[in-house]
């Protein structure tokens, strides 16, 4: 498989903090303990660099022979396209698609999102996922927003506490990619930049190891301040409750994706509940780095190509995937016999089933629909106990991936947006009433008749019937 982490600690534990070790962590190392006994399993801070990726050893650098793969890895296996990947016609096919989506993006994701989707499923092109990430999650909307933020927090002083620990996870991130090779590249003085600033960013939270490999992976396709907002959208609103002190929504996920597994591969659930493996022996690696440690470098960018269009229901579909193909079978089973041995096949699926296309056709073929995880969620969190050491989960403050975080943008937009100006309307008094005008009685009257009338008495004579009237040249003025 790709890169592996040193250890599912360094993913999800909070260091540099006055709770180094949180509720979970601390059950979990209480639980290996007990299984592997005192002398194998020691804290994080007490494990020895040496036996990690992000060794001294390693930041030497690579003999001058090896040379990078095609995503930046020294030495890395994916120099060239691997079998199954697209030929390059349909790649450029589906740039013209991204490219044509991108330039009306409002539109496209108001009318068109199902195509989104679906492209997110076959993979964005490498060429436009430095366009695509920010548009999809919405960090393009925050950045314009908040001009010049990142700008201040970058070049303000750090808290002493966090740039500490940071500065002791840099090597450790990926140092086998080109970026972050060289402790003064610019690879990890921007992944320094980026996690300073999202602990001034957001104080209250501060710095969790597990954010490393998210904002690397972030650096490797985008400047710092897209990446520094991406970071953003990750964990306040795809994540939210994963990074802070306590991790109540990792808490949280894990029982809902024991649950998951009961429904769905209920052999395998099991097992797992024979030989003691509970989730969060594995999936706060898992979720929390998402998956940037466990998974070959194509799958994992495949993975969060997904991850950004629809949200979480993409962890746990990749995680039961995973789970399947490491114990689906009775043989497997039967091969792991106890703790360790299970823990050993869910890190060491092997290469053969984790091939890019199949892979991630299984992973949206699993039965887990989005209504699906709401209704889990919802009688898991009826069933946690109170916790009196940390907030309880919010999984409603989740999205649920792209169209959902375009439509609250959207609100957000028109309910801030400056309402128009109201038109200024001015009442003039009225004017004084006129008399009304009376209109001469005429009718049935002649014309010859009102002139007589206004001359004084009619001139005797015999009388005259009306049509009988004297012409118009008779009449005297």
């Amino acid at each position: 498989m790709g890169a592996q982490a040193p250890g599912w600690s360094e993913a999800a534990s909070h260091t540099g903090s006055p709770h180094i070790l949180q509720p979970v962590v601390a059950w979990v190392w209480g639980t290996m303990a007990q299984a592997l006994g005192e002398d194998l399993v020691q804290p994080f801070e007490l494990q020895d660099d040496s036996s990690s990726l992000g060794s001294d050893s390693e930041l030497s650098g690579p003999g001058p022979y090896r040379q990078a793969d095609r995503y930046g890895f020294i030495g890395g296996s994916s120099a060239e396209p691997g079998p199954g990947h697209p030929p390059a016609d349909l790649i450029r096919q589906r740039e013209m698609k991204w490219v044509e989506m991108t330039s009306h993006w409002e539109k496209t994701m108001s009318r068109r999102y199902k195509k989104v989707k679906m492209q997110c499923r076959k993979g964005i092109p490498s060429a436009l996922r430095a366009r695509c990430w920010p548009l999809l999650c919405g960090a393009h909307v925050c950045q314009k927003n908040s001009p010049g933020t990142y700008q201040e927090l970058a070049e303000a002083p750090g808290d002493p506490q966090w740039m500490e620990t940071i500065s002791r996870d840099l090597h450790r991130q990926f140092p086998l990619h080109e970026m972050f090779v060289s402790p003064q590249g610019h690879g990890q003085q921007g992944l320094l930049q980026v996690l300073k600033a999202y602990t001034l960013h957001r104080p209250e939270q501060g710095y969790c190891q597990a954010q490393g490999p998210v904002a690397a992976v972030l650096l490797m396709h985008l400047p710092p301040e897209e990446a520094f907002w991406c970071l953003v959208q990750i964990c306040e609103v795809y994540l939210p409750g994963y990074y802070g002190p306590h991790m109540e929504a990792v808490q949280l996920d894990a029982e809902v994706f024991m649950a998951l597994l009961r429904r769905l591969l209920p052999r395998v659930h099991k097992h797992l509940q024979q030989v003691g493996v509970g989730p969060l022996l594995y999936l706060p690696e898992w979720f929390l780095c998402l998956f940037a440690r466990s998974l070959p470098f194509p799958i994992v960018l495949r993975v969060w190509d997904a991850f950004l269009s629809e949200g979480v229901k993409v962890l746990f579909r990749v995680g039961l995937t995973l789970v399947r193909l490491a114990l689906g079978t009775t043989e497997q089973r039967l091969a792991c016999p106890g703790l360790l041995e299970t823990l050993g096949a869910l890190r060491a699926i092997p290469p053969t089933q984790l091939q890019e296309e199949v892979f991630m056709s299984q992973v949206h073929s699993m039965a887990l629909s989005e209504q699906d995880l709401q209704r889990e969620i919802r009688v898991q969190l009826a069933r946690l106990p109170e916790s009196t050491s940390g907030p309880p989960p919010r999984p409603q403050a989740r999205l649920p991936g792209a169209q959902a975080i375009f439509e609250a943008q959207q609100l957000a937009g028109a309910q801030g947006a400056a309402k128009p100006e109201v038109p200024r309307i001015v009442v003039q008094p009225p004017e004084e009433p006129r008399p009304p005008r009376r209109k001469p009685q005429t009718r049935g009257k002649t014309f010859h008749g009102l002139l007589t009338r206004s001359r004084g008495p009619p001139i005797e004579g015999p009388p005259r019937s009306h049509r009988g009237s004297t012409s118009f040249l008779d009449t005297r003025f």
